[in-house]
């Protein structure tokens, strides 16, 4: 089990502690509801380390972006982030990630924690363009600072300015007492704030002054757990449940980042499953009655054949109802839909609904 930079300090915040993606990390400190609704109405502050990036650099660099993901990375100035999934031979989807653009013919890819060798084999395998790789996940620690305060909270600890820095961009700069951090206005809560990448070293300093400039905001530590409920109140995938190697980026709703003005890995077969149409799509639903589903339970249709299946589900804190995602046919994907979920040995009816569930 593989520990963050800050894992003594999170067990001295008496946070609980469960393995996840082979690392030690908070899964909660006071309460799931309590971290969750700190993040959406005030500033709270993930550890989120265990995340890989990757270093992309040389003239071969674009190219091989180009083509193992799925979005156009020609579009990304220097500053510049966009969001992207790499598809497989297969018609699934390896990974969802991150990629900025550090320089000219340099990029930073973040990639899922638990997907870290994989992706890495992934652009070894694929780089026929000479790029220089480098996985520097090892070396780096990233801190969420999340919540509509997140700005105001932080701005004593930088001479960047915070709210200047638009949505899926960044800056690199002083910040917390170290130098050349990236801080990047991203994040997966869907209630604003910074994403903060540093050397491990820098770390534990930068998370006791974030601390200290942000006591006056009610700034809280936040678990893994409530970074869940948070993404998922978004309608954000997460790789694992409602993405993996088995589903399409169209059947997910990824079409908008699944660009073919350019070639990438299968985008012929992609394509061409665009124009023949899915046959079962990624939609939201709520619970019409009380009930929390689950992963893995049936989504079925009014006579209790199947139709699909929940990918995530919760009780979304902020919306007050029992809220998921899965994929059905698409028989059943318009909005205002009634599908009934599978719950042990009860059928509760459920409503399709266009996401993201909290609209803030």
């Amino acid at each position: 089990m593989k520990n963050t930079a800050l894992t003594s300090v999170h067990e001295a915040l008496g946070a609980k502690m469960v393995p996840f993606a082979g690392y030690n990390m908070p899964v909660s400190y006071e309460g799931v509801t309590i971290e969750h609704e700190t993040v959406r109405t005030g500033v709270g502050v993930f550890d989120v380390s265990h995340m890989g990036e990757f270093l992309i650099s040389g003239d071969g660099a674009l190219a091989l972006l180009q083509h193992i993901c799925s979005n156009d990375i020609s579009k990304i100035g220097v500053g510049g982030a966009q969001y992207n999934c790499l598809p497989n031979e297969e018609g699934g989807i390896v990974d969802d990630l991150i990629v900025y653009r550090i320089r000219e013919k340099e990029y930073l890819a973040v990639v899922n924690a638990s997907n870290i060798d994989k992706d890495w084999a992934w652009f070894n395998t694929h780089n026929h363009y000479n790029a220089t790789l480098k996985n520097i996940s090892e070396d780096f620690s990233l801190l969420a600072i999340q919540g509509p305060k997140a700005a105001a909270a932080m701005q004593s600890l930088t001479t960047v300015d915070l709210a200047g820095i638009k949505f899926y961009t960044f800056e690199i700069g002083a910040f917390a007492g170290a130098e050349h951090v990236i801080i990047s206005a991203t994040g997966y809560t869907g209630s604003g704030g910074f994403e903060i990448y540093c050397h491990n070293k820098d770390v534990a300093m930068i998370w006791e002054n974030v601390f200290k400039a942000g006591a006056n905001w009610g700034i809280k530590p936040i678990g893994l757990a409530a970074r869940d409920t948070l993404r998922l109140e978004m309608g954000y995938c997460l790789y694992g449940n409602d993405i993996d190697d088995t589903t399409s980026p169209l059947e997910a709703g990824l079409g908008w980042v699944t660009k073919f003005t350019k070639d990438f890995v299968n985008s012929e077969n992609l394509k061409a499953q665009k124009e023949a149409g899915v046959t079962r799509r990624l939609v939201g639903f709520v619970l019409d009655e009380r009930g929390i589903p689950r992963q893995g339970y049936d989504i079925v249709d009014e006579e209790g054949t199947k139709i699909g299946h929940v990918t995530s589900g919760t009780m979304g804190p902020s919306v007050e109802k029992g809220i998921g995602m899965g994929y059905v046919q698409t028989t059943h994907t318009k909005a205002d839909s009634k599908i009934y979920i599978q719950i042990r040995k009860k059928t509760i009816p459920a409503t399709v609904v266009k996401t993201p569930f909290y609209k803030g």
